[in-house]
């Protein structure tokens, strides 16, 4: 009797990595999660858009730019703009893709299946190309320079590039890591913390001076859109009804994971 060298074993579960995961739900619960997808989609693009008119216009929304600024700016204390700065580093091109880059390895190989941290690693990198394309084509200057505490930035500000990361990054945990736990409680809390970090990058961004509030609110907005398309993904590749199967697979079905 021969046995496959311990590679095989390795290699084969490696692969299984790359079978993506089934999990049943209950067809009203399957067209919840395709619901909740089309609303965040809509309204985060028709939200994205009002905003993108304002500013474009100087109308409407786009109007609160100034005042809120100047409010941020009478907030302003040493202790609170350390903090400020922190949150903007943590946050920023720099150290954000770092995080993710370790979430993301780590969960695909702690994981049995790399489905999830692909579509978060897909869903950042969308935010990424949107805020790059956008800025320069909406050319939407950002407060003046001497407003600014952590260093000059003469790029465009609309949208928030900041703003967008944090968003689509916290969102998408929160929906992948909630959506296998099937727990009130649990999606509760993700959601919960999701949105104060979400607040407080905001926050931040308008305290050191470096956007307004049109550009922040614009970057919830898209990054709405962008969770919703990736919930429809999910659903779509993932979800099955009690007896249905995707044909030529031979994943094992899931509700569960890490």
């Amino acid at each position: 009797m021969t046995t496959a060298p311990p590679s095989s074993g390795r290699f084969a579960r490696w692969n299984q990595k790359f079978i993506v995961e089934e999990r049943y739900l209950e067809p009203a619960d399957r067209r919840r999660l395709y619901i909740t997808s089309a609303v965040l989609i809509i309204v985060g693009l028709a939200a994205f858009f009002v905003l993108l008119i304002n500013v474009l216009t100087h109308t409407g929304f786009e109007r609160l730019d100034v005042p809120v600024e100047t409010w941020f700016d009478s907030m302003r204390s040493n202790g609170l703009t350390g903090f400020m700065i922190a949150l903007a580093i943590i946050f920023g091109p720099y150290a954000m893709p770092v995080i993710v880059l370790v979430v993301t390895v780590a969960w695909i190989i702690g994981s049995k299946h790399a489905w999830r941290p692909i579509l978060l690693a897909g869903g950042m990198l969308t935010g990424v190309i949107l805020a790059g394309v956008l800025a320069p084509i909406v050319q939407h200057p950002r407060p003046p320079i001497g407003l600014m505490l952590f260093g000059p930035d003469k790029s465009f500000s609309f949208p928030s590039g900041h703003v967008l990361g944090t968003s689509d990054f916290l969102l998408l945990l929160a929906f992948l890591l909630a959506s296998r736990r099937q727990n009130k409680r649990f999606t509760v809390w993700a959601v919960v913390i999701a949105v104060l970090m979400i607040a407080l990058q905001i926050v931040s961004r308008l305290y050191l001076g470096y956007h307004w509030i049109s550009d922040t609110t614009a970057s919830v907005a898209l990054s709405l859109a962008v969770v919703g398309v990736v919930i429809a993904l999910d659903t779509w590749r993932t979800v099955r009804v009690p007896g249905e199967r995707i044909e030529g697979e031979h994943s094992q079905p899931q509700v569960h994971g890490t």
